[in-house]
């Protein structure tokens, strides 16, 4: 990124304007309702909630938001930390202005359990939080993989020192070396993010070490986000340089041997100087701790509406962003959008009303393609009653024509505005 563009971005990042496309459940005015809400997790989902529910409310709500950490590092825009066009600390978020601005109280610790009939959420520390509303937000959790062992074989998928070991180990790579990257079955978070990261990697190659080569190695059948855009960049943009494998599945036995980086496969073995494996994924621990998954599935089970579970129905319990699970996808955009349909519906609900009836939701990306250009996804999703789901609409799915650098400016521009509706 460029100076002028760097300094455009962090002026942006202050931004409090509201994301473009937000749910239809933004609210023009204040509720005097009362009530106690204790959120856990303050990534994209939880935070806005926070923000929102004291905001909407005049402050007559009282939230607390709990993290295990002090900061949010944002997976958005973390690819860009691997070739240095972006520092983590650019995109790292505390909780300050959600403290002094909103009056939302901030603990930090972990979520340990729940008494449901107490409406109480235990800390790991014995900490007890009352609620009469609990929302769960708590990303995302991997499933467990033979032979991997993220202190050497990084996933990156949670931004932050997983990024800074693959970009060590990027760094560190010999000329005509060979980086493997695995993506999960869907869904995953954030649908394009490996695509992105193969060619923000290829990128990196072409111009550092040459000689390398990217093998993408997919379990799903086809490239799951902008089939278009990463289609043409695998065999165009970077042609010699990235080799996609689709319906590759990894081994149950042992998947990875992670002191020789190889990945086993359904398609052979596959060696690298640098592996990165994506693992399967599900909601987030607590959210199966205290049963909210449904047998055999990864996801929570909610009510669109107000993202209620479904499971223990009245229990006054919301899970939003990755640990949900609708048909939507998993993504910063999308969790932003879920927190304010789940903060309207619980701001109706202290009231005395009913959630609004048709929510209708935005997930919008952009994607880095190569060091200055860019590409975006936009689909729009609403509440059909006759399912009793969040359904996408056809019309509305559409993909960059091309990847341009216009489009990289813009996505600077399009993060900036989700980081400030999130945490200023």
């Amino acid at each position: 990124m460029n100076t002028l563009s760097r300094r455009h971005f962090l002026k942006l990042m202050g931004a409090t304007a509201a994301v473009a496309a937000s749910p239809a459940a933004l609210r023009a005015q204040t509720t005097s309702a009362t009530g106690r809400v204790v959120v856990v997790g303050g990534g994209f989902a939880g935070a806005t909630i926070a923000k929102y529910l004291r905001h909407w409310s005049g402050g007559n709500v009282a939230v607390t938001l709990v993290d295990a950490n002090l900061a949010h590092v944002s997976c958005i825009l973390s690819n860009l930390a691997l070739n240095s066009s972006m520092s983590l600390s650019q995109i790292t978020f505390n909780y300050e202005a959600l403290k002094q601005k909103y009056g939302v109280n901030f603990v930090q610790g972990r979520a340990a359990g729940i008494d449901n009939d107490k409406q109480q959420l235990k800390l790991d520390s014995g900490i007890l939080l009352d609620y009469e509303r609990l929302i769960l937000a708590p990303g995302i959790d991997f499933a467990a993989i033979p032979g991997l062992d993220s202190s050497l074989v990084p996933h990156a998928w949670q931004a932050g020192p997983q990024t800074t070991l693959l970009k060590q180990q990027l760094a560190a790579m010999p000329s005509r070396g060979t980086f493997v990257l695995t993506i999960p079955k869907a869904p995953y978070r954030c649908p394009p993010g490996p695509y992105e990261r193969a060619c923000v990697v290829a990128d990196y190659l072409k111009r550092k070490k040459p000689g390398s080569n990217v093998i993408v190695l997919d379990a799903n059948p086809k490239i799951m986000a902008e089939e278009h855009t990463f289609t043409t960049a695998f065999n165009q943009t970077y042609a010699g340089v990235i080799e996609y494998h689709s319906n590759v599945l990894l081994n149950e036995v042992e998947v990875v041997s992670s002191t020789k980086r190889i990945a086993r496969t359904s398609q052979g073995n596959f060696p690298a100087h640098v592996l990165n494996v994506i693992p399967p994924q599900k909601a987030g621990k607590i959210v199966f701790d205290v049963g909210l998954v449904p047998s055999g599935q990864n996801w929570a089970s909610v009510n669109p509406l107000t993202y209620e579970s479904t499971l223990i129905p009245g229990s006054k319990i919301h899970i939003i962003g990755d640990s949900q699970g609708t048909s939507q996808p998993k993504s910063g955009h999308i969790a932003n959008a879920e927190a304010k349909v789940c903060a309207d519906a619980i701001l109706r609900a202290f009231a005395g009303e009913e959630p609004d009836p048709a929510p209708v939701t935005n997930s919008a990306c952009y994607s880095p393609i190569t060091a200055k250009t860019a590409s975006w996804l936009t689909a729009v999703f609403a509440y059909n009653p006759n399912t009793g789901a969040m359904e996408a609409v056809p019309e509305s799915f559409g993909e960059a024509p091309a990847a341009t650098e216009e489009n990289y400016e813009k996505m600077f521009d399009w993060a900036g505005n989700l980081f400030g509706d999130t945490f200023a």
